[in-house]
């Protein structure tokens, strides 16, 4: 079953990437939302977890101090893939949950920390190449060009 909300920012939710092509993520997948959409709240961009190390750790990879599923193993490394940054449908994101006594389901929030939300925003920027770039300058409502229209000719 889809959302019909968009979850909070730091919240970690799964999402199903089947329909996408390799090597793009193409299973179900726990992720971290990373940021809403200003203008649609039907899209909201995600950074994925995995359980298998990089092959060689960047800058763009993290490492979570815990695994952050209740039901986890807490002896499993859990890594943001933070060079693998999706903005999606909240039609592909679930709720985690887990099994009530009664053999139910119940859902968990689950959220990273302040701390790790800031490392993987950090790791992100790494990833796009944007750590080091000043902020983009505020632009004036009116265009270059129209400014240049109205000048008189000398």
């Amino acid at each position: 079953m889809s959302l019909l909300f968009p979850p909070r920012i730091a919240s970690i939710v799964q999402c199903d990437f089947t329909g996408m092509i390799e090597p793009e993520m193409v299973k179900k997948r726990d992720v971290v939302v990373i940021a809403r959409n200003r203008h649609n709240s039907r899209l909201v961009t995600v950074v994925p977890l995995s359980t298998t190390a990089p092959s060689k750790q960047e800058d763009y990879h993290y490492l979570l101090p815990k695994n952050p599923r209740p039901d986890g193993d807490t002896h499993k490394e859990v890594w943001a893939k933070c060079d693998m940054v999706y903005t999606l449908s909240i039609a592909r994101l679930d709720l985690y949950y887990t099994r009530t006594r009664r053999g139910g389901r119940q859902s968990v929030n689950m959220q990273v920390t302040p701390t790790d939300f800031s490392a993987i925003q950090k790791a992100v920027l790494n990833a796009l190449n944007l750590s080091d770039n000043e902020p983009v300058p505020a632009r004036d409502l009116e265009s270059a060009s129209a400014q240049a229209l109205r000048q008189p000719e000398q």
